[in-house]
């Protein structure tokens, strides 16, 4: 009979001792953690599939776009001599380099035309936008450059401009030189400064001095677009009818205005505020790192809101189980491991539904179905099992707040640390003072006794 007595009260203070509670309760949520990974995964395996079908829909119409240019670039020619040969003083070989000249001012105006195309449940921003380029060349050898004028070849200069997705381009593409017309031919001459655009053979003289030029780009594009500052003076102006832009890039506008109804936005860059200079030969010097432009963005991303929403996760079963096992101390009505377990996944479904909902509504009114719907869920569960209108009430409340709670977090992006802080707080602080006269060291004792 000892033996058995023994065994009850140990069992008795197994089941009612609050600390192993706390534990078999941490352990639960750790074991929770597990589908909610799995979750994440699924949100970021659906943001994945949602890029790849944008990247295809882009590469039909249009990559994000770069202008670079326009610019000169100028063979000359380099001579030299063979170790082998160099007893031979006059024969002498040569091979052709290249010359980069960039404009002394370049004007940039233009319109982006934003559209929206859908495939199954995404949507892709693509864009189409008629640019003007004018500006003017100081034609002269560069002095900061060593080489010999008489070997530079003027007459084949080539009038270049860098253009990122070729297949962006809508119209012809005619420069206007000195009063004269020129037809632009696909390809670079060098890579030296872009990738891929366009060429056309304009010979100079540099006697002659400035020279103006101009032309028009129709171009289609998607998500952003940029701009290399190859001028000495570099002045860009756009407009739009997107209401949502996010300017980027090594420069901000110096004037932007955006409303519900689009967006202005005005660039002015100075040569000093780059680190290449305005004339150099090969390869030396990269312009990318100075690009500068804009994105077209769509501000409910519902993928990355709800990674964003799912982080919370675990403060939300902290809670949820808390308000339940304060119940439990202070009503007496047990909980077992098996009902904290359902009411976990129920609470990690939340994160289910909202993403499924999203993909077919709006973000917020997805929100809402899958709130409302897990805050019944668990409501009526709790009333069943702990068969007390007030605790009912209690973990309603807990998570109406809760929700509400993430829900301004979400919408206050640049304020979420303070707000968070702010909460677990005030959440801290109520905690501490509901369970100020609670005997911990008494709990159980009739039960074991």
């Amino acid at each position: 009979m000892d033996n058995q007595d023994t065994i009850k009260k140990t069992g008795a203070f197994i089941r009612n001792s609050a600390t192993i509670k706390v534990l078999s309760i941490g352990l639960l949520v750790l074991v929770l953690l597990i589908p909610m990974s799995l979750i994440s995964s699924l949100m970021r395996e659906r943001e994945s599939r949602r890029d790849s079908v944008i990247r295809e829909i882009n590469e039909k119409w249009g990559n994000s776009q770069t202008i670079t240019g326009p610019f000169f670039t100028v063979p000359f020619k380099f001579f030299y001599q063979d170790e082998e040969e160099k007893k031979e003083e006059d024969k002498l070989k040569f091979h052709i380099r290249y010359l980069h000249i960039l404009p002394e001012n370049i004007h940039i105006s233009g319109q982006i035309d934003p559209q929206i195309r859908y495939r199954s449940l995404y949507e892709a921003v693509l864009y189409n936008t008629r640019i003007e380029i004018n500006g003017d060349f100081t034609i002269s050898v560069p002095s900061q450059i060593n080489v010999d004028p008489e070997n530079i070849l003027w007459e084949k200069a080539i009038f270049s401009v860098g253009i990122t997705d070729m297949g962006g381009i809508q119209d012809d593409i005619i420069v206007k030189f000195d009063e004269k017309d020129y037809k632009v031919s696909p390809g670079l001459k060098t890579t030296d400064i872009a990738s891929s655009g366009v060429q056309c053979v304009i010979g100079l003289s540099p006697t002659k001095g400035d020279c103006t030029f101009s032309l028009q780009l129709n171009l289609n594009g998607s998500e952003q677009i940029h701009f290399i500052p190859v001028g000495e003076t570099t002045s860009v102006n756009l407009k739009s009818t997107w209401p949502s832009p996010s300017f980027d890039g090594s420069f901000l506008p110096v004037t932007r205005e955006i409303t519900d109804k689009g967006f202005s936005a005005a660039w002015n860059i100075l040569h000093l505020n780059r680190n290449f200079p305005q004339a150099w030969e090969g390869d030396q010097y990269k312009v990318n790192n100075s690009s500068f432009g804009l994105k077209l963005i769509i501000p409910a991303d519902i993928y990355q809101k709800s990674i964003r929403i799912s982080k919370y996760a675990l403060m939300f079963i902290v809670f949820t189980f808390s308000a339940f096992f304060f119940s439990e101390i202070i009503s007496k009505k047990r909980v077992h491991p098996i009902q904290y377990i359902l009411i976990g996944l129920a609470i990690i479904l939340f994160y289910v539904l909202l993403l499924s909902i999203s993909e077919h509504l709006s973000f917020d009114f997805a929100y809402i179905l899958s709130a409302v719907a897990i805050t019944t869920i668990i409501t009526g569960y709790s009333k069943g099992i702990l068969r007390n209108n007030y605790f009912t009430l209690t973990v309603f409340g807990i998570l109406t707040i809760l929700y509400a709670y993430l829900y301004i977090v979400l919408q206050l992006e640049d304020y979420a640390l303070l707000m968070g802080s702010i909460g677990l707080l005030v959440v801290l602080a109520t905690v501490m003072y509901i369970t100020r006269k609670i005997d911990w060291y008494s709990l159980g004792k009739d039960q074991i006794q």
